[in-house]
């Protein structure tokens, strides 16, 4: 019904800034690279490679002195199929052109005819799907069909996102209601499509759901608390330039739901399971002993999921905490920036949501899976009768002592 309601039908159009991701792009190759005196380059005005950052403290006279590189690319796609321009690459830039290499160029029509191309990327396209193509069958090797159910499951996770979440964010929708109705489709479908349909299942998803809207909870209550705007790098401020009327915080928000999810699913399900097989082992186990047998497991696993997250984020912002480590900032200098703080509230709003998803799920399986277990009645009542018309001696009671044999 989410879906329906807030279904967007496309993302809306805008005209190109030729700004960012925002710029028109054709794929091209490099086909011929030369090496050149940087004085005489500069000199006749030549320009460099759209790749202009410079090692700190390397001096302009260094940078004349040395020898370039003038590589000629070739358009492969688009209307200028075929032309050919030339750049300059510096020594002593980070990325180097070498013959042959698959390479993204930016094109701005209304540049002059002779600057309108620069290389913006290289052609990573192959090696990231070659790397996909591993990953897809090292889950189907070892899940078998459990992989091939997950990898379809995948499959539609990127179809919510990319034809529901992204374009209703855009079309003005509230973030974070866009962001539970996601996220609650990509569970259902997920953990319906992977362990099949089933209680356990269920209680798996009940879980989840209640674990996503205390995450929901604590996150619209801490983001606004800590006056977190959610802009604060170049794509969120390219993103509140295009669309002023997107809620940035409220974008942030989402994020922080989206981003928890995967996680969230991994504890449901293995608590889940951990009741049920604990429920196999020892069917007579009532709902309390259930519970504390696998709340063990739970206090396990919070431990090391915890870290998990924490360790994500910070190897994410790895090289912003390398910057903080450089200026000698003190560690509340740098918690109270907006940046880090943004990574903190995410982290431990997220954090707080997987601990509490471990009780409520176990405590929701072990009454389930108990529930469920059979109990004195009619049929054990109708056994007993006529186990003693037969003349077969009824079962000792638990707890007392049988007559001792004659040696």
């Amino acid at each position: 019904m989410g879906l329906a309601v807030l279904w967007p039908g496309g993302a809306p159009a805008h005209e190109r800034t030729g700004v960012g991701f925002d710029r028109q792009t054709q794929q091209a190759s490099v086909t011929k690279v030369v090496a050149v005196s940087c004085k005489s380059v500069n000199a006749s005005g030549d320009t460099p490679t759209g790749d202009t950052s410079t090692a700190e403290g390397s001096s302009a006279q260094q940078q004349a002195d040395g020898t370039c590189k003038k590589a000629t690319i070739r358009v492969d796609t688009g209307d200028d199929k075929g032309r050919t321009f030339t750049e300059v690459v510096q020594p002593d830039q980070s990325r180097q052109l070498h013959e042959g290499q698959k390479v993204v160029v930016a094109y701005e029509p209304s540049a002059p005819k002779d600057l309108q191309y620069s290389v913006t990327d290289v052609d990573r396209r192959f090696p990231v799907a070659l790397l996909a193509g591993i990953f897809a069958l090292a889950v189907v090797v070892v899940g078998r069909l459990r992989g091939v159910m997950a990898l379809i499951a995948l499959a539609i996770s990127f179809l919510i996102l990319n034809f529901f979440i992204l374009p209703a964010i855009l079309q003005g929708s509230n973030p974070l209601l866009v962001a539970v109705v996601g996220s609650s489709a990509i569970m259902l479908i997920a953990l319906y499509l992977c362990h099949g349909l089933s209680a356990r299942t269920s209680v798996a998803v009940l879980g989840t759901l209640i674990s996503l809207l205390l995450i929901g909870v604590l996150g619209s209550l801490f983001i606004g608390w800590a006056a977190l705007t959610g802009n604060t790098d170049d794509n969120t401020g390219l993103i509140h330039g295009l669309y002023p009327s997107i809620d940035m915080s409220g974008l942030l928000l989402a994020g922080v739901i989206i981003g928890s999810l995967g996680v969230l699913d991994d504890v449901t399900v293995t608590q889940t399971s951990a009741v049920w097989e604990l429920h196999e082992a020892n069917p007579s186990m009532g709902w309390r002993g259930l519970y504390r047998a696998a709340i063990r497991i739970g206090r396990d696993h919070i431990a090391s999921v915890v870290n998990t997250l924490v360790l994500a984020y910070a190897g994410a912002a790895l090289p912003l905490l390398l910057l903080f480590s450089i200026a000698q900032s003190s560690v509340g200098t740098v918690a109270n920036s907006e940046l880090v703080a943004e990574e903190i509230v995410r982290t431990l709003v997220g954090s707080i949501g997987l601990v509490a998803s471990v009780p409520v799920t176990t405590a929701l399986a072990a009454l389930v899976v108990s529930a469920d277990r059979p109990g004195p009645g009619p049929a054990t009542a109708g056994a007993e009768t006529g186990r003693a018309a037969a003349g077969v001696p009824a079962a000792p009671a638990r707890g007392g002592r049988g007559r001792r044999r004659k040696r």
